[in-house]
């Protein structure tokens, strides 16, 4: 077996480049006798044929047992300490009607961020009551919304947001309950980009300052103050960081409590997905009981009851659930000096690219890639899959193996792009998002539609009748 020297370290040669690993790609995912790829039953090759490509492809059973076992497992987890759990479904990673429909189905609630994402929500039939409302620069339209069609909880992220909120529920004549969200400045280990309770960030408010902007809280009488809110940052793998901040922030609530009642906890979450077989996942029962105990524990310290808990698990519902789908469109080896020989790198670039999966550009990720229409024993090359926008970076998989006679027109698969594809997708380059597909019992249809030309010339206000 010879390894080409341009590999990083992290990615093992593999024995069989046309193997799925475990834990990569979503639960369903075969090789039909014909080498084809299948999805929830669905044959990826039939699939690109009726759709198109590039294709988000979502196994909307997988997906769905995701959301149950989150909730089961962390519901499991806190109730040996006495409380229950609430899951928010993170909006962000990829939000239609039809996910919003299918997380709350499965007993979860649902974040937002912004005003398109509450309006998703909401046409989809979601209770507002179980709608938490995020984000650091809220607009006034944002918040006049949230609290006039009865959000369950705004997460308050700044001091000027108290007044702005309070004033919105008076003239509503409501009642809003709101959390607050506090910098723990515990330092995830994870991407910078995903660190989220670093001193030096947008997110929150310092732990020192809390006291005084809860009792601002608490003197308006159009608030509810419902707790302390945390997030440490995304695609973290160990339990100890938000452990960490789980302790730093049960000191707080304990002090609050003495100026009123302080019902439940949001410790967040982000917890991390494989994109490559090199991923260590930590199984998400060891996450939970992790947590559970530092909660029982830092409570017990300061004689405080375990309160109800809120958590936001992120990725891990939707990430693993999706692929994507794309033709290769040209192939080329390249020669580049390693040390002091010549290895080769096989640049495949497919149909789409930064514009569908803008993770590679922005934070370097790495994403696992194979054939999606037959398969080879030609001998694993080591390929990075490129998209096909004006960029030099816009990579899709920056590097992986696939059988060495991966050629044009041959389907591609990348693994875990169910969460963070579709909605940092744009039209970079004019090119039109992609459709997303779901999955079920060997049948598909389209949740969420492919952008045309025709849509991408209709916002073109040079291009109306109106115009002179």
């Amino acid at each position: 077996m010879s390894v080409n020297p341009l590999a990083p370290e992290w990615l093992r040669h593999p024995e069989d480049a046309n193997a799925l690993a475990a834990g990569v790609w979503p639960s369903s995912a075969a090789r039909l006798a014909s080498g084809a790829m299948s999805i929830a039953g669905a044959e990826a090759t039939a699939l690109a044929r009726e759709f198109g490509t590039p294709l988000y492809v979502i196994d909307e059973a997988d997906l769905r047992a995701r959301a149950r076992h989150v909730r089961e497992t962390f519901g499991a987890a806190f109730a040996r300490v006495g409380t229950g759990v609430s899951v928010y479904y993170a909006g962000k990673a990829f939000l239609c009607s039809e996910v919003a429909r299918w997380v709350t189905a499965e007993g979860l609630r649902l974040d937002v961020c912004s005003g398109g994402e509450l309006a998703v929500a909401l046409a989809a039939g979601v209770d507002p009551a179980l709608l938490g409302m995020h984000g650091n620069n809220k607009s006034h339209a944002e918040i006049d919304a949230c609290v006039g069609r009865g959000v369950g909880a705004i997460v308050l992220d700044s001091v000027v947001e108290v007044d702005r909120v309070a004033d919105a529920a008076k003239r509503h004549g409501r009642v809003q309950t709101v959390r607050l969200r506090i910098n723990s400045g515990v330092h995830a280990s994870t991407h910078e980009y995903l660190a989220t309770a670093r001193e030096d960030q947008k997110f929150g408010i310092p732990i020192a300052d809390a006291p005084a902007v809860v009792a601002a809280i608490r003197a308006r009488p159009s608030l509810r103050f419902l707790g302390l809110h945390s997030h440490i940052g995304s695609q973290i793998f160990d339990a100890g960081g938000f452990a960490e901040a789980a302790r730093r922030l049960i000191a707080l609530h304990a002090e609050l409590l003495a100026g009123g009642e302080v019902p439940e906890l949001n410790l967040g979450g982000g917890f991390g997905i494989a994109y490559t077989s090199a991923d260590e996942v930590t199984p998400l029962s060891g996450i939970a009981d992790e947590l559970a105990d530092a909660v029982a524990a830092a409570c017990a310290e300061h004689g405080i009851p375990v309160p109800a808990i809120a958590i936001e698990p992120g990725r891990i519902i939707a990430g693993p659930a999706g692929i994507t789908l794309y033709e290769a469109g040209t192939v080329k080896e390249v020669a580049v000096t390693a040390g002091e020989a010549t290895a080769v790198r096989t640049y495949v670039s497919v149909d789409g690219g930064m514009s569908d999966n803008a993770r590679p550009a922005l934070y370097g990720a790495d994403y696992t890639v194979r054939l999606a229409g037959r398969v080879s024993d030609a001998d694993p090359a080591l390929v990075r899959v490129a998209g096909k926008h004006c960029e030099s970076g816009d990579i899709v998989v920056n590097a992986d193996y696939l059988p060495g006679d991966v050629a044009p027109g041959d389907l591609l698969a990348v693994a875990a792009t169910g969460a963070y594809c579709w909605s940092l997708s744009s039209n970079y380059n004019y090119l039109g998002r992609p459709s997303v597909i779901a999955v079920r019992d060997g049948a598909a249809r389209v949740i969420v539609r492919r952008e045309t030309e025709a849509d991408l010339l209709a916002r073109d206000a040079g291009l109306t009748e109106e115009t002179p």
